[in-house]
């Protein structure tokens, strides 16, 4: 029964998200109502477990999701990020307008630009190009789902997502764990979701009259290389920032109780990304001189919120989740399904906590927070090493967390005006069943050669 709450919480978390209502209130509302069922104290599970949970990765990845969001607006508003994405649609040619559109959305968030941001920037482009070739207009948000939602967010070593942030604290990695592995699985996940996009699109022929033809959105003045350095940039500063800068300098100071007791393998991923997204933010503001700055500004700040509280609120979720009797049953059957293997352990654990919050991040946040410790030891004692155990986790939460209550896969169908029917379908398809084939496939491939 324990175990059955738990699916039945998860099940009106997806049923709320799918009618539209807000994770932030309805995220505390269930987790208090199983935690009443469960007998646990309300009260105190609401503010020593919930609350501390949402507020400790507030207080973690504060400084990512806003750098992150000011990037984001500054390339959105001085036209950059348009600019970027006509631009590769014009290299591509019309005919390949899936694919442009895949291509502009995982450069944008590779970059660092939010993924919010990227679907709406990306949005306007993706509806001119989709009528102007006949394309189904309800495979556009899979298609941006594919290019900012996958191999990006999760595989691709050097992304500066939060996804690929949050691993490096626990297991003392860099931005680029496992740099084989997790191109073998990008790579997996561009070329099947392509494909699957690419029959959809054959199957579905004749079906494009949801939309009227447009024009393709204004933002040529900008010259390319003027969107295309920021972006560029991010990948740079963090591989020089992580291998070259932070290892010459004196850290011992962070031994000390103020500064938190950690050492430098601690914090390294996490400062090079800063600083990255810092240097990128600078360039962006120079070289494209959005009009308007200081309300870019503040915009940019204030859009960093909704996502920050959505994932957080999630993550307090999961935790409270986590403290119930079911829960722990739960991590024992899935021990027993791993058989004792540290990397099967680790994917499937975090993979299902992002599943019951809808949020990679956040199930990672909670997986790593409850079981990193016994995770290391694991893989000490099994000759496992730390950077194959950040990639897995990183791609094996980019899977489940995508089901319909996810933040993300509520504001891209809104942006793109349709509905869960509509078009979740094939969102499931690019953004959960390829990604976990990608995850298996590089778990076996991680247990027979190890990391690479």
């Amino acid at each position: 029964m324990s175990v059955l709450l738990i699916m039945a919480a998860l099940a009106l978390l997806i049923a709320g998200a799918w009618r539209g209502m807000s994770v932030i209130v309805l995220a505390p509302v269930l987790a208090m109502l199983a935690a009443v069922v469960s007998g646990v104290p309300v009260l105190a599970g609401y503010t020593q477990v919930f609350m501390q949970a949402t507020g400790g990765f507030i207080v973690a990845f504060f400084p990512l999701f806003l750098l992150g969001a000011l990037f984001g607006k500054v390339m959105e508003s001085s036209g950059a990020a348009s600019r970027l994405a006509s631009g590769i649609a014009s290299a591509l040619g019309s005919s390949k307008a899936i694919l442009a559109i895949v291509l502009a959305c995982a450069l944008l968030t590779y970059g660092g630009v939010s993924l919010f941001v990227v679907a709406f920037a990306a949005w306007p482009l993706a509806r001119a190009l989709f009528a102007q070739t006949g394309l189904p207009a309800r495979l556009i948000p899979a298609t941006i789902a594919l290019g900012a939602f996958t191999f990006t967010m999760t595989a691709l070593p050097g992304t500066p997502s939060i996804q690929n942030a949050i691993p490096m604290a626990t297991f003392g990695t860099t931005p680029f764990a496992a740099p084989g592995l997790g191109l073998i699985a990008g790579t997996v996940m561009l070329g099947l979701g392509l494909a699957w996009l690419q029959i959809r699109a054959r199957t579905m022929a004749g079906d494009a009259g949801l939309m009227q033809q447009e024009a393709a959105p204004p933002g040529e003045a900008l010259p390319l290389w003027v969107a295309l350095v920021p972006i560029l940039s991010v990948g740079v500063v963090t591989l020089v920032m992580g291998n070259l800068i932070l290892p010459s300098l004196d850290t011992a100071y962070l031994a000390d109780p103020e500064y938190g007791a950690t050492d430098l393998s601690r914090v390294q991923g996490v400062w090079s990304v800063i600083t990255a997204l810092a240097v990128a933010l600078a360039l962006a503001l120079v070289l494209s001189r959005p009009p308007q700055m200081k309300q870019v500004l503040n915009a940019g700040a204030e859009s960093a919120l909704l996502p920050l509280f959505n994932t957080a609120s999630l993550v307090g979720f999961g935790a409270v989740i986590a403290t119930l009797p079911g829960f722990e049953l739960l991590k024992i059957w899935l021990e027993g399904v791993s058989g004792g293997d540290v990397v099967l352990s680790a994917a499937l654990s975090a993979g299902a906590l992002a599943g019951i919050t809808g949020s990679a991040s956040g199930g990672m946040s909670i997986a790593l927070d409850v079981l990193g410790p016994s995770l290391s030891a694991q893989a000490v004692a099994q000759g496992v090493s730390p950077e194959l155990l950040h990639r897995v986790v990183a791609v094996a939460t980019g899977g489940l967390d995508t089901l319909p209550h996810n933040g993300a896969v509520i504001t891209l169908l809104a942006i793109c005006g349709m509905t869960h029917r509509e078009a979740y379908g094939d969102i499931f398809v690019v953004a959960v069943v390829i990604p976990t084939i990608a995850c298996a496939l590089i778990i076996g491939l991680g247990m027979l050669l190890g990391s690479f």
